[in-house]
């Protein structure tokens, strides 16, 4: 029976792609590579942390001097060159990442439009914002954990976000190589959402009734469509996983964040009753498989990576404070919390056949000088429309992966929705993952599995394991 499921499904998936071929900038050939040896990682931990571009977090003089494409300077929309300034990791304001701010900044791909992006500033916080507020970096002192894993292992310094706008489509990029409404959708959900007070913390299928998504156009239009109710319905990869008998976990901070992916999609939600009276998610994917972070078990990858529990596929989503997100002091653990887990990993039986992917799921309206790449829908291009956003950084952890590497190569999301399928032989969903690379030149399967080193960071595991804050999400740090 479960392969007649799993023939199934392949069709479905393959009609489906035919069917979503134009919106998702599929070109008229198909992405071929080698996939990995098959057994040889058994585990892949996806990562995802907020809000930043490699101009702004990985100003290393090591990956620099080694070839990383990132700048110094940035230019304003009056042709001005700015000099990037240094500054903390946790600072107290925050930048319009919306879909209209990564119009500004991309100005029809001269990037000199971030003097024109918003900027929040937190309440009382003094002297803000400071001059040329988008044009920053974060000092080294803070983020020294990623620039040893981006040192030792594979960095990409042409990962672009396949989203023009900020968390929640980001989100459901990741888990399911888009944020389309529904199967056979001509259109993107775009943007945060909206129309109640603090709609982030509870979103997705449980989400009150008058809060509503905007919708995005392959094209860039967002005006022309009227928002819509954020639960959608369309296949993901944890749908194809389940159906191979794969596990899979999401961990995750709250069950209603925006970055809590599951809530938005019905199926894997299962809400109590029919949208929008739903309080809560209740199918079986998200009792099992969805994880939230509890004062009493805060940090629940670390605790079954200890207890020989890791899942075949795991997405990571930060509690806010280590999130790496703009707008608090207070949030600067994303550098250790990363650090815990590769460390984790790293040192148990689960490295030999492992690899970690850590990126981020936005720029957060900081500077960034490379103009993404415009992606070809059957010879026709999409100009300024929905993919590709603007670069974020990359970093593949593997005793396979290249290390000390740069890869130049243009990778997105999809690129590791691609992997984890061509991993384990799974289908296409036809989304991004079917134009997307594979991250093939970040492994070397034929070289001597590298020896992990431990990354040094401020706080180990046991002081993620020990927090008794109660975790949090976006808009509450």
């Amino acid at each position: 029976m479960r392969r007649a499921a799993f023939l199934f499904l392949s069709l479905v998936l393959l009609f489906t792609a035919m069917l979503l071929f134009s919106l998702n900038g599929c070109s008229s050939s198909t992405i071929v590579s080698v996939p990995p040896p098959l057994g040889t990682i058994q585990h892949i931990v996806v990562i995802f942390q907020e809000n930043r571009t490699p101009d702004n977090l990985f100003h290393d003089q090591t990956l620099i001097d080694n070839g990383a494409e990132i700048a110094s300077t940035g230019t304003d929309s009056s042709g001005n060159t700015i000099t990037l300034q240094p500054t903390p990791l946790g600072i107290d304001y925050d930048l319009s990442h919306a879909h209209a701010a990564f119009v500004d900044m991309y100005d029809g791909g001269k990037m000199d439009g971030a003097d024109k992006i918003p900027i929040t500033c937190s309440k009382n916080a003094p002297n803000c914002p400071p001059p040329n507020a988008q044009f920053y970096y974060v000092q080294a002192s803070d983020v020294g954990p990623y620039f040893q894993m981006a040192e030792q292992y594979t960095f990409g310094d042409h990962m672009f976000q396949t989203n023009e706008g900020p968390s929640m489509p980001a989100h459901q990029f990741i888990i399911s190589g888009t944020s389309a409404p529904s199967t056979g959708s001509n259109l993107f959900v775009s943007e945060n959402p909206s129309g109640v007070s603090n709609a982030s913390g509870n979103t997705g299928c449980t989400a009150p009734s008058a809060e509503t998504v905007t919708v995005i156009d392959p094209f860039g239009n967002e005006s022309s469509n009227p928002p819509i109710y954020p639960c959608f319905e369309h296949a993901s990869l944890t749908d194809e996983l389940d159906v191979a008998g794969l596990s899979w976990r999401y961990y995750t901070p709250t069950a209603g964040s925006i970055w809590t992916a599951p809530n938005a999609i019905q199926h894997l939600c299962g809400p109590n009753a029919t949208p929008p009276n739903a309080t809560s998610c209740q199918s079986s994917d998200w009792l099992n498989n969805v994880i939230i972070y509890t004062t009493q078990n805060p940090a629940p990858i670390l605790t079954d990576i200890a207890n020989n529990q890791l899942a075949a596929v795991s997405w990571v989503i930060p509690s806010g404070p280590n999130s790496d997100h703009a707008g608090s002091t207070a949030t600067t653990g994303g550098p250790s919390w990363v650090a815990s887990i590769v460390n984790a990993i790293g040192t148990s039986a689960y490295w030999s056949n492992t690899a970690i992917i850590v990126t981020w799921d936005d720029w957060g309206g900081w500077y960034d000088h490379v103009p993404p790449p415009q992606v070809i829908a059957n010879g026709t291009s999409w100009g300024s429309g929905y993919v590709y956003g603007f670069r974020v950084p990359l970093i593949v952890i593997s005793p396979y992966a290249k290390a000390g590497y740069i890869s130049h190569v243009t990778h997105d999301f999809g690129s590791i929705l691609n992997f984890i399928e061509q991993n384990f032989r799974l289908p296409s969903l036809g989304y991004a993952d079917a134009h997307a690379d594979a991250l093939s030149d970040c492994f070397n399967w034929s070289q001597t599995p590298l020896k992990f080193t431990f990354i040094n960071a401020k706080q180990n595991a046991a002081y993620f394991l020990n927090d008794k804050t109660p975790p949090i999400g976006p808009d509450d740090d």
